[in-house]
């Protein structure tokens, strides 16, 4: 089957290898433009480009430079809108991270983990001018640990996406499309602010927070810092990694050691 490619993240890449594995023809790749990353700003293509140049595949970084006709379209993590003549070039196919039509948008991971959610699904669905509103060909549901984070769920889709994406190109005309039934959910943008730590809530839910968005920020005796890592110990949140602020990555114990024995004091 000839297929054009569309990501970013560096989740998309294993999913991309499976494709290319099975024997599909890739006639080209579209992803993001190089951003300047570090503190040098250096241009750094992202994952999915650095994959294809691995793999000898034209690789495109603008989407108006789309001039293909596929037997298909993959797109997994791209954040680029796609327009009419993409759609109407082929049938365009995504991995949604999921149980459509819950958490439609770009953030479905991060909002799953934060609501505390124990279960959600990958969808292998059409694309369609409406956002993430497309029949589905196939779903599969996998379990959310109370310790997972978005790292880990991602590795979890990449595998079980790949392992979808595989099965049907291989034969689409063995998966008929369903539509989606309920009323949708939409997913935000996460900012800055949100990482912001809230000691009055639960512990639980200052979890969820911190696994779900890589990290919580807040004053610990009077030291801006951001707690990395945690874990729930019955009722209790525990504290395992942190990082105050100019400084290295450290577990908890060395920064409490770093206090003198003075009393710790969440949020000032």
């Amino acid at each position: 089957m000839k297929l054009v490619l569309m990501g970013t993240n560096a989740f998309v890449v294993p999913i991309f290898d499976a494709i290319k594995n099975a024997g599909h023809e890739i006639m080209a790749v579209f992803t993001r433009a190089p951003k300047p990353t570090g503190r040098k700003k250096i241009l750094t293509p992202s994952p999915v480009h650095t994959w294809a140049d691995a793999n000898g595949l034209r690789v495109h970084t603008n989407i108006n430079e789309y001039n293909y006709s596929p037997d298909m379209v993959v797109v997994i993590s791209y954040g680029v809108i796609l327009r009419d003549n993409i759609l109407s070039s082929a049938p365009v196919v995504n991995i949604h991270p999921s149980p459509l039509p819950k958490y439609r948008g770009a953030s479905p991971i991060r909002t799953a983990i934060y609501n505390g959610d124990k279960k959600s699904a990958v969808c292998l669905m059409a694309v369609t001018p409406d956002l993430d509103a497309g029949d589905i060909y196939i779903s599969r549901t996998f379990d959310i640990d109370i310790n997972d984070t978005n790292e880990t769920i991602e590795n979890r889709v990449s595998e079980i996406g790949a392992e979808m994406l595989v099965e049907y190109l291989s034969n689409p005309a063995a998966h008929s499309p369903i539509p989606q039934t309920g009323t949708p959910t939409y997913t935000r943008k996460w900012t800055g602010a949100d990482e912001i730590i809230d000691w009055s809530r639960s512990p639980r839910e200052i979890h969820n927070q911190i696994r779900a968005l890589g990290g919580g920020r807040t004053k610990i005796n009077g030291i801006d810092i951001k707690i990395l890592q945690t874990e729930i110990d019955g009722d209790n949140l525990r504290i395992l990694r942190v990082q105050p602020a100019g400084k290295k990555t450290m577990d908890w114990n060395s920064f409490i050691n770093g206090l003198h024995g003075a009393p710790i004091k969440y949020g000032e």
